[in-house]
């Protein structure tokens, strides 16, 4: 299998990359500032020449790999299991494990990069492509070195598939609250309980489950890797769903389901700050899932304008299109400005950084979402049609307001980190 330890090392010295970065950044400096479009929506300001690489590459991927095949996956609910192993083989199976464990080792500001363009091919795959990347940073940053060697090779190449359970039927937006518990009973915990609304439920090979061990409140919750092997551990049907149709969704129920207390990720106690820690980062990624959505739907407005004509004369002719689209890249432009500030503040250990991560998950998930509406729009009722993507990223980009926090809650966090003394 082909395979790459680092996208860094790709981006430096792959000969397949320098003669189409090359071609980039000629037509790039051709551009010049004649294309303000290109300027707002490239995804391109303030990137070093590495980082370019980084974004061209995955691009490439998405308009090869995802973007031809995405309204089937929609359509019959396939999980493209092939595809993410060749998305795997780029790195992008392990894109914030360090390096020292076989992982890619990018920066929060790198990461958002990846998936803003993966998420332009398919928004779907691309969001579970990113809780998958979250569970494996979770093992990295806080299990042991017998737990990395042995869960970490076999996912980062994804061959094996993960998913994070935290969410319960009757704890969501309350997650400490949770109410699954582990009972030790010799070298093993005894769980029982459910989590609602997983991920790769029912297809993923180890979960990153958040159980409690202790008391009441967050600093009773531990964190614990769970095998789809293991004896006890079921599944729910696979959700019927809006959208995010190219992903599983089912709940994973647990009922005298003995887990070796070796599969325990950190000490106990740890849980809620491992998962907390872990939404930092998951904020940034799907809200960054909702800027590629948004920016894919922008591109295609902004070409039908221009082509479509009623009265006479093009739409883009029309005062009140022309105002609708500058709304539309300045939201972009914005919520990816913000993504970027947060990433930075995260990957240098700001102690802000959870408050940053919470506003831009609220406006570019809100950005997203309305960007892909406005689109929609703008096409009439071609937009509406299935035959059209617009539909689909509206669809699978609504959901994003929900997870890794509601919308609400993030403007609680912003409001509670203002009102600190």
């Amino acid at each position: 299998m082909y395979w790459l330890n680092s996208i860094r090392l790709l981006a430096r010295g792959g000969p397949q990359l320098q003669g189409k970065f090359s071609t980039t950044l000629k037509r790039q400096r051709q551009c010049g500032k004649r294309c303000f479009s290109h300027l707002v929506n490239g995804n391109s300001y303030g990137l070093n020449g590495e980082q370019l690489q980084l974004k061209e590459m995955c691009e490439n991927f998405a308009e090869k790999e995802l973007k031809p095949f995405a309204q089937d996956w929609d359509r019959e609910k396939i999980f493209p299991e092939e595809t993410l192993k060749k998305a795997a083989e780029l790195g992008l199976g392990g894109v914030f494990v360090g390096t020292e464990s076989g992982g890619t080792g990018l920066s929060r500001l790198e990461g958002s990069v990846v998936f803003e363009a993966l998420a332009g091919g398919c928004t779907s795959t691309t969001a579970y492509l990113t809780i998958h990347n979250m569970c494996c940073w979770m093992i990295d940053t806080f299990g042991n070195e017998e737990q990395k060697s042995r869960l970490l090779p076999t996912l980062i190449s994804m061959n094996k598939f993960s998913s994070y359970c935290l969410t319960e039927p009757g704890s969501g937006s309350d997650a400490s609250s949770l109410k699954t518990r582990a009972v030790r009973d010799g070298d093993h915990y005894v769980l029982n309980g459910s989590k609602a609304f997983i991920s790769g439920g029912g297809r993923s090979d180890v979960y990153v489950v958040m159980v409690r061990t202790g008391e009441e409140g967050p600093r009773g919750i531990s964190c614990l890797a769970v095998e789809a092997d293991t004896l006890g551990l079921s599944f729910g049907a696979n959700e019927r769903k809006l959208g995010w149709n190219s992903q599983p969704t089912a709940a994973v129920m647990f009922e005298d389901c003995r887990v070796p207390i070796a599969n325990r990720i950190g000490d106990e106690g740890m849980g809620f700050k491992i998962a907390m820690q872990g939404l930092d980062g998951g904020r940034l990624s799907i809200g960054t899932c909702s800027i590629g959505a948004g920016k894919a739907c922008y591109d295609l407005a902004r070409e039908y304008v221009t082509v479509r004509e009623q009265f006479g004369a093009p739409l883009a002719n029309n005062q009140t299109i022309q105002f609708k689209l500058a709304d539309m890249a300045t939201k972009l432009h914005t919520a990816r400005l913000m993504v970027r500030q947060a990433a930075t503040m995260l990957d240098n250990k700001d102690p802000n950084a959870t408050a940053f991560c919470a506003m831009a998950k609220r406006v570019a998930t809100d950005a997203g979402f309305e960007v892909c509406n406005d689109a929609l729009q703008l096409h009439g009722g071609y937009g509406y049609l299935q035959d059209y993507p617009i539909e689909r990223y509206l669809r699978d980009a609504r959901v994003h307001q929900i997870l890794e926090g509601t919308n609400e809650i993030m403007r609680l966090i912003i409001g509670r980190s203002i009102l600190q003394k």
